[in-house]
């Protein structure tokens, strides 16, 4: 007969301070083999976030919060969040309904992916640096938007911009939409249900950007827990993880003004975008961490050179992409 398995969280609701509690759930994390990258990089900075969310705490709070004693509802509300996400393997971001891309805060649940996205960092400085001298920014879009955070992102660091954002889901539409509601966007962020530029009105684009499902389907099939937990469409990218991504390239060359750019954060699928769209002068940009996983195509490689509507003969799949898909740094914490 099986012995039952030792309850992981035996013990915890004697842990008096947030203190302990940062030490034992790092030490849980770690030991259940939580995968991260969703919303921090590390058990400590994970476990800490957890902490100060579910006590109601700013997550700039200084080390004597953890000195703090707790009362007994919530020393249970740790014990009964950390369970879900050691046991139950829940993304943080799902029980917390919320996620950060640097001070900009967005409401996730179960409907959209949790954002993460190099793009942060390259917003709007990097990509404004790829346009000609003195150009302005007035049209935008972002393509697969899900939660809305890059068009909204988009919005902030180009002032001036109209932007679009299209998703095919309408469960991540209806999230998007509160999303540029809580950051005051609705008069400059238009939404549009459309499998890539399908259903969107025509535009001339100074930008498209896209951080689209690029996972071939075989990789999405053995994802952690946590990741499985997301959408299954914003991580399938087909058999080689190109299927959408060719749809996009394809359709861009007719959305781009003349000195427009489209940009995709493709994963590690660096060695396959520059086999299969050589002829279209594919650009990386370089990002802090050096996986330089966002490419950039020119309107004017995409219309002298045509678009490319499938694989080339003996195009296979890249070398397996990152399972948390680019995950961002966490934010600054100096309860610690």
């Amino acid at each position: 007969m099986r012995r039952p398995a030792a309850d992981p969280l035996a013990g915890a609701a004697d842990l008096a301070t947030p203190g302990a509690w940062l030490a034992f759930a790092t030490a849980l994390l770690e030991k259940a083999g939580v995968a991260l990258g969703q919303v921090a990089t590390d058990a400590h900075d994970e476990a800490l976030y957890l902490i100060l969310r579910t006590l109601g705490l700013p997550l700039e709070s200084g080390p004597a919060v953890l000195r703090r004693s707790l009362k007994p509802e919530e020393r249970a509300r740790l014990e009964a969040v950390f369970r879900r996400r050691a046991v139950d393997r829940v993304p943080a971001a799902y029980l917390t309904r919320e996620a950060w891309l640097g001070p900009h805060r967005f409401l996730v649940d179960e409907r959209v992916i949790i954002p993460r996205s190099y793009f942060l960092e390259l917003i709007p400085g990097a990509l404004a640096a790829c346009l000609p001298r003195g150009t302005r920014v007035r049209r935008a879009v972002d393509v697969c938007t899900g939660s809305g955070c890059l068009a909204i992102l988009l919005a902030h660091g180009f002032p001036e911009a109209q932007v679009d954002a299209c998703d095919l889901s309408a469960d991540a539409l209806d999230v998007a939409r509160v999303n540029v509601r809580e950051h005051h966007l609705a008069d400059r962020v238009g939404l549009f249900r459309s499998d890539v530029f399908d259903a969107v009105p025509p535009a001339a684009y100074d930008l498209i950007i896209s951080n689209p499902p690029y996972e071939p389907s075989a990789h999405v099939d053995t994802q952690a827990p946590e990741f499985a937990a997301e959408p299954r469409m914003a991580h399938d990218g087909g058999r080689d993880g190109l299927v959408i991504i060719r749809k996009l390239i394809h359709q861009a060359a007719n959305r781009l003004a003349p000195h427009g750019l489209l940009a995709i954060e493709v994963g590690g699928l660096h060695a396959a975008i520059n086999r299969e769209f050589a002829a279209l002068r594919p650009e990386w940009l370089p990002t802090q961490d050096g996986s330089d996983c966002v490419v950039v195509f020119r309107a004017a490689s995409l219309t002298a050179a045509g678009t490319v509507t499938g694989p080339r003969p003996n195009a296979s799949a890249a070398s397996r992409p990152s399972t948390s898909r680019s995950p961002q740094a966490p934010r600054s914490r100096r309860a610690r």
